[in-house]
């Protein structure tokens, strides 16, 4: 019996309404609920432009694709180019650079933050790197004002992966704006739940109109009349319906995604709200555990999940801990991938390189794991934890 699970639902009468709403349409593919869904996620996140797609993962997949089709030499990637990534992250983040024969570049995480170790990531670049992939991990962000300090004059972006922890917000400032592009997820056990779904936000409008080249086969169907992959659309709907540009997907999203989409953004900043205030009892129950440590927040998180840590001094493993948690119907699972190096198998498919000592995210590896947050109250939850580790 389960007692504190990972997630759970947060759909009322309203997001059974939004489907019905596309079923009584007819219309089930991408169309006006996505687009619409699309605009109220850009106004929510401050940011221009928003594209929904069918997932966080070809989020990331279309967020590095269009920055080879990109005519702007500042971003434009190419084969070979280095991307630095921290070594905790989900598997999908670091594919997509494989898949376009990028060099990967691993740097340690904080084991505080559980974010990148910026005092790593300065020693690991070089005059070969070109972008910076952070990823806000359980829903922390990283300490962007101080990465953009260690990239100074240097010609070097920021993208970043923020599918764990939309909502988060720096100094006012949403978590997934602060790079050239940010991608989100929207998968069940995430802030918002459309069944499967992410997003990629922009300003940038010529990456914004590859964005929805890429999405859809690569054809001109979704550009405006004016766009900086065509130039100029012709007013023949007919001359347009099958005109490839770019090698693109088919990842769009279900209109059912989008219209759920719309009701359940409506509801983040409770959300959020909500599971703060379940952060704040994690926090007062395990600030100072003797032998549990816990994420420590950098701005305000959205607190994906609650991290918890062996320490050295414990008189028990992780394995125990584990044990412990599931015989008392807790629910638990590593943070993220762990050590994502450990992966011999697939990383023998890699361009990659080791740009830092990895102490933290092997001990992580070893001796980390997370429980879930929710968007509603789960005090009882979290005392049963506490109780248990008592």
């Amino acid at each position: 019996m389960v007692n504190y699970s990972l997630a759970s639902s947060t759909w009322d009468e309203k997001e059974y309404a939004a489907i019905q709403r596309v079923i009584d349409s007819d219309m089930f593919t991408m169309g006006k609920e996505v687009e619409k869904y699309e605009k109220d996620f850009a106004e929510f996140f401050g940011a221009k432009h928003a594209v929904m797609v069918s997932s966080g993962s070809t989020a990331n997949l279309l967020m590095i694709a269009a920055l080879f089709f990109t005519k702007n030499e500042k971003y434009r990637l190419k084969r070979g180019d280095e991307v630095i990534v921290p070594a905790v992250s989900w598997s999908t983040t670091y594919f997509p650079l494989q898949q376009y024969g990028l060099k990967v570049k691993f740097v340690d995480i904080d084991r505080k933050s559980l974010n990148m170790d910026l005092q790593k990531l300065e020693g690991a670049i070089t005059d070969k790197t070109k972008a910076i992939l952070a990823v806000n991990l359980l829903g922390n962000p990283n300490d962007f004002a101080k990465m953009k300090d260690i990239i100074g004059k240097r010609d070097i972006f920021i993208l970043e992966d923020n599918c764990e922890s939309m909502g988060a917000t720096l100094e006012g400032k949403q978590a997934g704006s602060f790079g050239l592009m940010g991608t989100f997820s929207s998968f069940f056990s995430h802030h918002i739940a459309t069944m499967e779904g992410g997003c990629v936000i922009t300003d940038d409008e010529e990456l914004y109109h590859i964005l929805l080249c890429i999405r859809a086969h690569g054809w001109t169907r979704n550009l405006p009349k004016f766009n900086h992959v065509s130039g100029e659309k012709s007013d023949d709907p007919f001359d347009e319906s099958f005109k490839f540009m770019l090698p693109g997907y088919n990842v769009r999203p279900l209109e059912m995604s989008g219209a759920l989409g719309i009701e359940q953004l409506k509801k983040l900043p409770e959300f959020i709200s909500i599971r703060r205030k379940n952060a704040a009892l994690f926090q007062k129950l395990f600030h100072d555990h003797p032998y549990i440590e816990i994420q420590q927040e950098t701005g305000c998180s959205s607190w994906f999940g609650f991290s918890l840590i062996v320490k050295e001094n414990a008189p028990f493993e992780r394995a125990d801990l584990v044990k412990k948690l599931q015989d008392n119907g807790i629910e638990c699972r590593p943070i993220v991938t762990g050590n994502f190096l450990k992966n011999k198998e697939v990383l023998e498919y890699f361009d990659y390189e080791v740009g830092s000592s990895m102490e933290s995210a092997e001990y992580i590896e070893k001796n980390g794991l997370f429980v879930g947050n929710h968007q509603n109250n789960i005090e009882v939850a979290i005392k049963l934890l506490s109780d248990v580790l008592n």
